[in-house]
Order: C-alpha cells, then structure tokens, then sequence
C-alpha cells in the first residue's frame, strides 16, 4: 500500500463489500457502524450488536477503536462503555490484520472465548467463574433483551433493569427520525 489513507478505504470498502451492514457516520470512513451477529452455537447466537468503529489516522499502523454499543453481558467487554478487551486490537495490533478480520475472526472468538482472568465487567467475571450456569442465563437474558434487531435501529427510551412486559418493551421504543443512535442504556 502506498499510504494509510489508502489502505484505510480499501478495507472500509472491502467491509462494506461484505455481508456486513456499515453505517457511517458525518459521511466519512474514519467513524461508523457494524451490525455484527453472534457467533453461532455459542451462547450469543441469535444476538444482533451494532458495534462502533473509530480509525486512527495511522490506521492500519494504530489499532481501531472498538465498541459495542447495545448492551452485552461479557467479562471483556465493559457494560457501560462497551469497551472491549481484546489482547490483538489493544496491544498486539499488526498492519498484517484488517477490519474484516475483526468481524470475522477477533469478536467471534471474544464471544466464544471469555477471559474472566482479565476483565473490564468484574461482575460478568465473577460470576461464570463462581456459577457457570448462572452466568450463561444471564448471558441469554441480555441477548433476549438488548441484542435483537429492533435494538440497534435506535436507542430505547428509559428502559430500567428491572423486567419488563411485552408491552412496555414495544412502546417504550421511540419512532423520531431524529433520534441519536447509540447504547440501548437504562
């Protein structure tokens, strides 16, 4: 490649090519949007996660950003930012690697590969460490309720934690055009 800014559109064009939703944002390539789908027969199958993606200028020198944006319970993955912990997008980062990796290899493994040993959700750790079945319920339970389609179109009003009917889910999703797209929060 002759220079980042080239390889940087060609990878954002090469994920746009693929099968993956991207949705960028200020119309530019430096910032967007991924749907991203669990991995199959792992316990996020079915999940639907719109992920936030920020390239550095040096990108494909400088790792990009990453971040889910609806929620998602995970030991690397920090429920109020959505912060990831991912050893080869925070520290071993290669220009050899590029954005369709990341969807298609890096956050399919985080999914299927929890480190509780090295955890941004101290809570998600501690519990698949202490009770493995419990963890995996509640892992379902966020699925169920923050990663579906209708999740990542728009941000929900004020969802509390606490269970929530049919009825309250479906009317508590706003219509406006002009709502900010983000994390799914309480």
């Amino acid at each position: 490649m002759s220079s980042p800014s080239k390889r940087r559109d060609m990878d954002v064009m090469k994920l746009m090519m693929s099968d993956y939703t991207v949705e960028t944002i200020n119309d530019g390539i430096t910032e967007f949007n991924v749907e991203f789908h669990g991995p199959k027969e792992s316990l996020y199958e079915g999940g639907v996660w719109k992920i936030r993606v920020e390239l550095p200028d040096a990108y494909p020198y400088k790792s990009p950003s990453i971040g889910f944006l609806n929620k998602i319970f995970h030991p690397n993955v920090d429920e109020l930012s959505g912060s990831v912990c991912l050893d080869v997008i925070n520290q071993s980062w290669s220009p050899m690697f590029d954005l369709i990796n990341v969807f298609e290899v890096f956050l399919p493994q985080l999914l299927l590969y929890p480190n509780p040993s090295d955890p941004l959700n101290g809570d998600a750790a501690s519990l698949m460490m202490k009770d493995k079945n419990q963890y995996e319920q509640k892992v379902k339970e966020y699925c169920e309720r923050y990663a579906k389609k209708e999740n990542i179109v728009g941000t929900p009003k004020d969802e509390s934690d606490d269970e929530i009917s049919d009825e309250e889910d479906l009317s508590g999703q706003s219509d406006s055009d002009d709502e900010v797209v983000g994390r799914a929060d309480p």
